[in-house]
């Protein structure tokens, strides 16, 4: 029997990286998973090759939020465990940084998952509970001034998470809410910004795809995946509005400035 043996789960930006570790390991445990994702060829993919179903979706649109939940739920008549993972980066510190590159930030992770809870909440709690698991970032922790936005957007999931646990705390509806906080992960998002970031001339000289000279290695989408199965299933029953930095470390080690 799975670790989420029979719960329906919803996993926005399912296509790659975390988001598509995070599909397969809850398929694996027994969920039946909605992957969402904009890009339609890999959501689709991802979706088909784990039984699960595809949905284009943009986040940061109320009116696909709305009409996502009530698909899932219509069809499958529950909604048990929903993954708020979509996000995006663009390289820029407080001054390079542009309004529009904020706003698109802004737009996806922030929005994006104060749209997740508003309409996952009720569903989940109609459902019998369960668990709604935002992705932030140790950029919500730490500073990181080449990507100011970004850093923005994802403190901005942090606090919601916890205003969310509190909600259904107080509403004692049996929905929980976590957020994760990785650090350095080898997906295509986080190699990506690094060579975006080499080319905008906004960090030293150390390979993009390095980690922190304080950090043991680049984490692997599974070391994320495995903690939300966790958060995603029973065992983790007695935990909600808490933050999990899973990053080898490099938080707990005062590294030095650049020069």
């Amino acid at each position: 029997m799975g670790r989420v043996d029979g719960k329906i789960a919803i996993v926005t930006g399912g296509a790659m990286g975390l988001g598509e570790a995070d599909a397969r390991i809850l398929a694996r445990e027994g969920a039946r998973v909605v992957v969402t994702d904009v890009n339609r060829e890999m959501g689709a993919a991802v979706a088909k090759s784990i039984g699960g179903e595809y949905h284009f979706h943009d986040v940061a649109n109320e009116g696909q939020w709305i009409e996502l939940i009530e698909s899932v739920t219509r069809k499958y008549g529950a909604l048990h465990i929903l993954v708020n993972n979509a996000g995006i980066v663009e390289p820029g510190n407080i001054e390079s940084q542009t309004y529009d590159e904020y706003k698109r930030q802004m737009a996806v992770s922030a929005d994006g998952t104060f749209l997740g809870c508003k309409y996952a909440v009720p569903a989940i709690a109609r459902s019998g509970g369960g668990s709604i698991i935002n992705m932030a970032s140790i950029a919500s922790k730490r500073g990181v001034h080449n990507v100011t936005a970004y850093c923005a957007a994802k403190g901005a999931v942090e606090a919601l998470s916890r205003a969310v646990a509190v909600h259904c705390l107080v509403e004692k509806n049996n929905v929980r809410c976590n957020s994760i906080h990785p650090g350095s992960i080898n997906t295509p998002m986080v190699r990506g910004i690094g060579a975006k970031l080499v080319a905008a001339g906004l960090v030293n000289t150390q390979s993009p795809d390095s980690p922190p000279p304080t950090q043991q290695r680049l984490g692997e989408p599974d070391d994320i995946a495995n903690l939300v199965l966790f958060l995603a299933s029973d065992e983790s029953a007695f935990i909600s509005g808490q933050e999990f930095v899973p990053d080898g470390g490099i938080s707990a080690v005062m590294a030095p400035f650049p020069s």
